[in-house]
């Protein structure tokens, strides 16, 4: 069937392997620590709409020295797409552009993905829906890896960010937004024939992606691609900002780390042994089978807005050592550990750094990451 958008693969080029000679499993192998440039390419309204300045390569520099070895870029694209056509404005190309080439020049592995991007395809993952976010999803891809072509092996793709899938039906419809995805690539040549290539499971929960993704797309090689997965457990203490009915907000986690006086805000669930349960279950679905996955998001927010004196003090070094043993025990069972940071110095934020003075704002949370990472 006809796509309702134009064809952007005009100018596909033949295979190129040059610099793209590692597999998946090597480029896994290579990264210990990701960070996330959140609330910046993909905000809605543009780069700084979301209180983030405009990302300069002496910042990406910084990441570098602060012992990140990849970084991931969310970009939204539909904002700048005619909705008619398609059509990705194409200074938004070359900014997105920008921004890959200042991480590679600062020796960073990058992961540029759609982001949530309006939910056009994350909450559009239906039957009904399917041939429309196809074509979508087509068009956007052919632009994207073209323009993105002639990078080597250090960056690489990423269909979606978390996809709204519940079901084995939704997920029949997410692996064809997949497979859309990597036959568009691959059609464009060049150094796209073999980049790494990273889907997401469904809601890039670890349950639900155990229950329902059985299978990767179809590629034209084999070990060039990489599943992705988030993790927000518990979520009371990671991202849940007031109270419900249904429970409260921890501010303590780790068995070393309860209050003795602030008791109703202990962790209940979700500690050590849940961490370890859940990444076995990444390791036997995939890390075993010789996918790598990225762990393409996790963080917990601070709660300095909520808690002073020795209770903030606590919280803090509760939240640190949650950092440190996530990342520690994600690369033990082989997983690439991406910490997610939206910017911000203030309550409720899990910015690591200024960015308007390119310095280390929060070094307790920087520590812990890199101890959990063996730097």
């Amino acid at each position: 069937m006809a796509s309702r958008y134009p064809d952007y693969n005009t100018n596909p080029i033949a295979p190129d392997a040059t610099g793209m000679s590692s597999t998946a499993t090597e480029i896994a192998s290579r990264i210990k620590l990701g960070w996330n440039l959140g609330n910046t390419l993909e905000a809605i309204g543009g780069e700084t709409a979301w209180g983030n300045p405009k990302t300069t390569s002496q910042f990406i520099q910084l990441v570098k020295q602060s012992g990140f070895d990849a970084i991931r870029l969310p970009v939204s694209w539909n904002q700048y797409a005619n909705q008619s056509t398609a059509k990705i404005d194409s200074a938004w190309l070359n900014r997105v552009r920008e921004v890959v080439q200042y991480s590679v020049d600062a020796g960073l592995y990058v992961v540029v993905n759609i982001h949530w991007d309006e939910g056009w395809l994350e909450h559009n993952i239906t039957e009904a829906k399917k041939a429309e976010v196809n074509d979508k999803q087509r068009a956007f891809w052919q632009q994207i890896a073209t323009h993105l072509r002639d990078f080597d092996e250090r960056v690489m793709f990423a269909s979606a960010n978390e996809p709204n899938v519940d079901n084995a039906s939704q997920m029949a419809v997410l692996e064809s937004y997949h497979q859309t995805f990597v036959d568009a690539v691959r059609a464009t040549g060049g150094k796209n024939a073999y980049r790494v290539l990273v889907v997401q499971g469904p809601r890039t929960d670890i349950e639900l992606t155990d229950q329902l993704m059985r299978q990767l797309p179809v590629d034209t090689l084999q070990n060039r691609m990489m599943a992705e997965l988030h993790f927000y457990t518990p979520y009371q203490f990671t991202l849940m900002s007031e109270d419900a009915d249904w429970g409260k907000q921890f501010f303590y986690w780790g068995r070393n780390f309860h209050s003795t006086t602030d008791t109703s805000r202990n962790a209940t669930w979700g500690e050590e042994d849940e961490v370890d349960r859940l990444f076995g279950i990444v390791k036997q679905q995939f890390v075993n089978k010789g996918i790598p996955v990225i762990l393409g998001e996790y963080c917990a927010q601070r709660r300095t807005g909520q808690l002073s004196g020795a209770a903030l003090e606590l919280h803090l070094a509760s939240r640190a050592y949650f950092h440190r043993y996530v990342t520690q025990k994600a690369l033990e069972n082989g997983i690439l550990p991406f910490y997610w940071d939206a910017g911000g110095l203030d309550n409720f934020s899990s910015g690591i750094f200024n960015r308007n003075t390119n310095t280390v704002f929060d070094q307790q949370t920087l520590d812990a990451l890199r101890l959990g990472a063996g730097k």
